[in-house]
């Protein structure tokens, strides 16, 4: 079930992207300008969105030559959730492995829902909702980065850890090859639970009327679905959460001040060139006409 699409391919077809979106944008000329303007713009914004997929992908697979480190992690992890009273993830399984029906559905959610979930997101936003694309964007750019960031260090998922079914391997579906690779230690943060996250969010607060519910059951199914899975920790989910809240106040911080600059530059240019109104300055026997009496 090797549904993820290859790093390599996914930079093909972001180069792809890019270079059709400049070239509509500088052929874009008569009637057809602003039509050709329009898919220039999706263009680009697609090889930025395909490039972050294939950025991710890519650093999956630099996590690698601590193994030991991995697992030790994973472990730390564990003990560190059964401290404050999360529930294990093995327990949590119960509630699938009964069903192979369930079971199997959470392995597909998994796989395949989380990319074209995001896709729709930015798709919808950049058609429906221009005014709010840029900065979910940004956001989900800058949150993708900070998350590969930090999975150079190697963790270990639940998964490969004793105690832990692999479900995917059990039915045959798993988006990984045999044995163990350096993408699969990469779960510390779960680009998966961000993604859903920023989803859920952006969907609650933009869309009208009960669709806008269908973000939080996206971003709660997710995180549901990671962890029966085995795919992440509980902890691998709240870490993504903080990566996308820091991530959300620094986007926006920066739009606050350019948008302060802004404004303090239009200001100046403003005052400079003003016409002066105020006519203190005159003479107190100036007035706006000549006198009839000066001749």
């Amino acid at each position: 079930m090797a549904l993820a699409l290859p790093w390599d391919y996914a930079l093909g077809i972001a180069g792809a992207c890019a270079v059709a979106g400049v070239g509509a944008t500088v052929l874009a000329g008569g009637r057809e300008s602003r039509r050709m303007q329009a898919t220039g713009a999706f263009l680009r914004e697609a090889a930025v969105v395909i490039g972050l997929y294939a950025l991710w992908q890519a650093v999956g697979g630099l996590s690698r030559g601590d193994t030991a480190g991995a697992f030790a992690r994973a472990a730390w992890i564990d003990h560190a959730q059964s401290t404050i009273g999360l529930p294990s993830e093995a327990a949590m399984q119960h509630l699938v492995l009964w069903s192979s029906a369930l079971t199997q559905g959470a392995n597909i959610y998994y796989a395949v829902v989380h990319f074209p979930a995001t896709i729709a997101l930015l798709i919808w936003l950049f058609v429906r909702h221009r005014a709010d694309y840029a900065r979910a964007r940004t956001v989900l750019a800058l949150t993708t980065f900070l998350c590969l960031a930090i999975q150079l260090v190697p963790v270990a998922p639940p998964r490969l850890t004793p105690g832990i079914v692999d479900t995917a391997v059990l039915y045959g579906q798993s988006v990984y090859g045999g044995g163990v690779g350096a993408d699969e230690l990469s779960a510390m943060p779960s680009v998966h639970v961000a993604w859903a996250l920023a989803v859920g969010w952006y969907v609650w607060r933009v869309a009208a009327g009960r669709w806008r519910v269908t973000g939080p059951i996206h971003a709660g199914m997710t995180l549901f679905v990671v962890i029966v899975t085995g795919n992440h920790w509980w902890l691998d989910g709240v870490a993504a959460a903080l990566v996308l809240v820091v991530s959300g106040l620094a986007v926006a911080g920066a739009y606050r001040a350019v948008a302060l600059r802004s404004i303090r530059g239009s200001e100046q240019h403003h005052r400079r060139w003003r016409p002066v109104t105020d006519a203190a300055w005159l003479p107190d026997d100036a007035g706006p006409f000549p006198s009839s009496e000066s001749g």
